[in-house]
């Protein structure tokens, strides 16, 4: 016998969403909604709300990368979606399958002016995969499929589903939801063998793998690959910790030393985009391994691009059985420069400076991080270090904004994270800036009983562009923030706890109290203004 959903479009939408494993829904509350809400609390279904809906899109993506599933949002009509359109850009950006459902004004008296009416398709169909109005509430369950097979298919992404308020009231009788498969891109076995061939026989080759390589459950073939061809690797985005700080081929010190000396590059999972000089490696040949055609590079000419399921084409390049290259005295000369700019980087971590310098901040996060900790990175300058100086020891442990940049990530990205591991340590990372866009969802975290602990890195300015636009015009504008700020205070009024510290001995047992305490904890070091990460270190 066929099992049946007989209720309203909230009942019929939430049966769809849960059929292809969505636990949990992230919102800001608004009357569009009200049918989903009267499904999720009628079913036991988890909801999480916010205090801003770009929030809500951020935990959403977190789920999804984190999880390698779909993550959900539902935001109220009209400024509920617009709010929440940077965060949909940034699952865009970041390959996350992230379904946001919109609330809509009726269709059936559209163009009267409705309260919050306004065609949301338009505006969102640039960063999605998938972006439709449901026109009637039998659609449903078939709406939901297309918008989240199109979502989980690679190149992966978000999609949009717009909920006339009609549809989503109005009841249905229908046959329960089942989940569809996510099609397979099978790669040019051609191409995959060339790629081989061409890492194999290099002289000095250079793996660099990103967030795509944990997005496809590929870091096991990864290291196999690695390992088959003795290839040293680095990573970035969510590739970090694909390989664990102590393992042979891992690096992450010596990226300059190695992509200036390569001679064939073989980057995966990844654009060749700002982080990665646009693909430039000189006289190296370019391996680009992406996971669907969409992905290949078309402002550079790679020497060849295998696209597919990553785990297909890593799997083969292990088992490519041609000839071989000694890459041994390669690997001798990296962990040399490895060695020496580790260091080199000895010295910033225990810096015992007044004011303090950002990487003391890191060489105490290191001492009090467990290995399997999930970092979270939400900001510019501050995290910049976090990317030099934090080496993750497990996979999928590491989130940041990606190539997107957008600010505001941190507490959403904090939620995802907590729901996702309820027992590892949690940490932010964050400019004083980027507090400025999402603090205020320490209620959220603190509300729901979500701790977590949040380092703000507090120099009073906006360093990105404060330092550049004195170097360029003698002077800067618009650049500076209040200095001292009580970030601390503000978590505290939250109902969560924190402290400022302004000493460089005051950042090890502050951290220690911090991840201590049990609530949202917020730790604010009053650091160096005049102290910028170095921007010609082009971090991956």
């Amino acid at each position: 016998m066929v099992e049946r959903i007989d209720g309203h479009g909230g009942a019929l939408t939430l049966a769809a969403v849960r059929a292809y494993g969505v636990q949990e829904l992230f919102t800001l509350s608004g009357g569009h909604l009200f049918p989903l809400y009267d499904a999720a609390h009628t079913a036991g279904f988890p909801i999480y709300d916010v205090r801003h809906e770009q929030t809500a899109v951020f935990a959403a993506e977190a789920i999804a990368k984190l999880q390698r599933r779909p993550g959900l949002a539902a935001l109220t009509a009209g400024p509920g979606v617009t709010n929440g359109i940077s965060g949909l850009t940034s699952a865009f950006f970041n390959a996350a399958p992230v379904l946001v459902l919109g609330g809509r004004a009726p269709a059936f008296r559209w163009g009267s002016g409705s309260l919050q009416e306004i065609d949301h398709v338009p505006l969102v169909a640039p960063v999605t995969k998938h972006a439709a109005t449901v026109t009637s509430t039998e659609e449903i369950p078939a709406a939901v499929a297309a918008a989240l097979t199109a979502a989980l298919t690679p190149h992966r992404g978000p999609a949009f589903l717009d909920l006339p308020l009609e549809v989503i009231f109005s009841t249905a009788d229908l046959p329960a939801p089942v989940a569809a498969p996510v099609p397979v891109v099978e790669p040019d076995p051609d191409d995959v063998t060339a790629a081989a061939r061409l890492i194999a026989a290099a002289h000095r080759p250079v793996i660099v793998a990103g967030s795509d390589v944990y997005a496809a459950d590929a870091v096991a073939a990864l290291r196999e690959a690695a390992e088959a061809l003795q290839v040293p690797v680095f990573t970035n985005g969510m590739g970090r910790g694909a390989l664990p700080p102590g393992h042979p081929l891992a690096f992450a010190k010596a990226r300059r030393v190695a992509l200036g000396g390569a001679d064939v590059v073989a980057v995966i999972g990844t654009p060749l985009d700002f982080r990665l000089g646009f693909g430039d490696f000189g006289a190296a040949q370019v391996v680009h391994i992406v996971d669907a055609p969409s992905q290949r590079a078309t402002h550079v000419q790679p020497a060849v691009s295998p696209a597919g399921d990553l785990r297909l084409i890593l799997s083969a390049l292990a088992d490519h059985g041609g000839d071989r290259t000694d890459h041994s005295g390669w690997l001798t000369d990296l962990r040399a420069a490895e060695d020496k700019a580790k260091a080199r980087d000895a010295a910033e971590l225990a810096a015992d400076t007044d004011p303090i310098r950002p990487g003391r901040i890191y060489g105490e996060l290191r001492a009090v991080l467990e290995p399997d900790a999930v970092t979270i990175g939400d900001g510019g300058d501050f995290v910049s270090y976090a990317g030099r100086y934090l080496e993750p020891s497990v996979p999928g442990s590491w989130l940041d904004p990606g190539p997107y940049g957008c600010l505001g990530t941190g507490m959403g990205y904090a939620m995802g994270a907590r729901l996702t591991y309820p027992d590892r340590q949690v940490c932010v990372l964050m400019g004083d800036g980027a507090a400025g866009f999402s603090l205020m969802d320490v209620e959220s975290l603190v509300r729901q009983k979500l701790p977590v602990v949040i380092v703000v890195g507090n120099n009073g300015i906006w360093g990105l562009e404060k330092h550049p636009m004195r170097a360029m015009y003698g002077y800067d504008v618009a650049a500076d923030l209040q200095p001292g700020l009580r970030y601390d205070e503000i978590a505290s009024a939250l109902g969560g706890a924190g402290e400022t510290v302004d000493r460089a001995d005051g950042i090890g047992p502050a951290l220690r109290r911090a991840f201590a305490a049990g609530v949202p904890y917020l730790v604010n070091v009053l650091t160096d203004p005049s102290d910028a990460y170095p921007r010609s270190s082009n971090l991956a």
